[in-house]
């Protein structure tokens, strides 16, 4: 029998967090073996936010052409090449992932392997037909598309976030099966590449866990494009249909099912952790199939760690690039940082995008905590009116007793950049003072934060 090659570190998976750890530990002078099964750069660099931010520009150009006239600015007909969008996108991905490759292979004593990764015992992993022995372990497998037991859903060819990356093709009527971020995303790029678009949502609103003001904001400006939201769909079903496939939706109001050319299912997504043999490594996981870990990523195992989406506690590129730096600064630079430090922060990617810090107005009020807040809509923002994109609003939220920003959202035109002026100050803790008195540059959207923060109100 083989003996195992031995290494101090084994890294499972090449996402975002995989990669810089592997970088940090060989700049220590360790040894590590990085496993791939796939692509490296994982979902962000393959079929998430690389390629997907990629083509709502696409659409946004489409959107800024065809309303050129509210600009004094004539463009004629437009037209969508389906085939030129998705190439660009995938030249953006190729990029960036060769890049990626480059700067693995650069690394001194990493050794990459190619093949799907599986325990074999609590230090030894098995890629193909190479048995691996690691000091320290780490897994970084990142997660995919939920797809649930819904009734007709295996008669149906159906898309998922990862399979609408090969779309060269507009698609006659896109049916979107769930009223969430990824699913928001999608739909309004397409119907700005010209689909008709479809929305079914089990719950009650969009992005449930948003507040209902900006919930209601989303729909709005979604319905403007003319977007149809089937909401309260409590009995989702599929049937194949000669002109594609039908949803039944059973909602309180309108027809009980739509009929689309293209379904696509964004319902959440899964960790990938069920093929890995964590059992043979003695490695707990919750009932969801997340990865228990503690404050610093550490799993039930004390050589064995967690990071990126398959261990529940984040789901975005910026956690999961934060797990590195966390799991990094404690076992490199004797930095005892951990998760608990870090401030939940997120965007919604569509036109004009959602910036998210910190608590909601909902979390706020469950705290007991008073609360003051201060709203503004983009009508009243200057930056948004002379852009003509006057769609959302601004609201920050405060503890009326310590001051400190609890939480904030920036719905509207550069909203995902302008939030950053609220994160900043609640990392450093300082006081809503700050921010009142701090001279913004004029005219931006960030300008009105420091007003909105004078303007502050207790909750009703």
């Amino acid at each position: 029998m083989t003996a195992a090659r031995k290494f101090d570190a084994i890294i499972i998976g090449c996402g975002q967090a995989g990669p810089p750890l592997a970088g940090r530990l060989t700049a220590a002078g360790q040894t590590v073996a990085l496993i791939e099964r796939k692509l490296v750069g994982g979902t962000c660099v393959n079929t998430g936010c690389k390629p997907t931010k990629t083509m709502v520009a696409s659409a946004y150009a489409a959107h800024l052409a065809r309303t050129g006239a509210d600009y004094g600015v004539s463009t004629g007909s437009i037209s969508v090449d389906m085939k030129v969008v998705k190439a660009r996108k995938d030249k953006v991905t190729v990029d960036s992932r060769s890049g990626l490759e480059d700067w693995i292979g650069g690394m001194k004593g990493c050794t990459l392997y190619r093949g799907h990764a599986r325990f074999e015992g609590p230090h030894e992993v098995r890629v193909g037909d190479e048995l691996l022995h690691g000091e320290r372990i780490f897994i970084n497998v990142g997660g995919r598309a939920n797809i649930p037991d819904m009734p007709g859903v295996s008669d149906i060819t159906y898309l998922t976030n990862t399979s609408m990356m090969e779309v060269d093709f507009l698609p006659s009527h896109l049916v979107v099966v769930g009223g969430s971020y990824i699913g928001l995303e999608f739909a309004q790029m397409f119907r700005r590449f010209g689909s008709q678009v479809t929305v079914v949502e089990k719950g009650p609103r969009l992005i449930s866990r948003e507040d209902e003001d900006v919930s209601e904001a989303v729909k709005g400006i979604l319905e403007h494009e003319g977007i149809a939201l089937r909401l309260n769909a409590e009995c989702i079903s599929f049937a194949r249909h000669p002109d594609g496939v039908t949803v039944g939706v059973d909602c309180t109001s309108g027809d009980r099912a739509v009929t689309g050319s293209h379904v696509l299912l964004a319902i959440g997504r899964k960790p990938n952790t069920d093929d890995l043999g964590l059992d043979k490594a003695g490695v707990a996981m919750d009932k969801r199939g997340y990865i228990e870990v503690d404050d610093q990523l550490r799993t039930n195992v004390p050589h064995i760690w967690a990071m990126g989406d398959c261990n529940g506690r984040g789901a975005f590129t910026h956690t999961s690039y934060n797990d590195f730096e966390i799991v990094a600064a404690n076992l490199l630079d004797n930095d005892p940082r951990k998760v608990s430090d870090r401030i939940e922060a997120y965007a919604l990617y569509i036109d004009p995008p959602l910036g998210r810090a910190g608590m909601t107005e909902t979390v706020a009020r469950k705290t007991g905590r008073k609360v003051l807040a201060g709203q503004r809509p983009m009508t009243r923002v200057g930056r948004a009116v002379e852009k003509g994109e006057t769609q959302g609003f601004m609201k920050i939220l405060v503890d009326a007793d310590t001051r400190q920003i609890l939480g904030a959202s920036v719905l509207g035109t550069g909203g995902d950049e302008a939030i950053h002026a609220v994160l900043d100050l609640m990392y450093a803790r300082a006081p809503v003072e700050t921010l009142q008195r701090a001279v913004h540059i004029h005219p931006t959207v960030s300008e009105l934060l420091p007003t909105i923060a004078i303007e502050l109100t207790p909750l009703d």
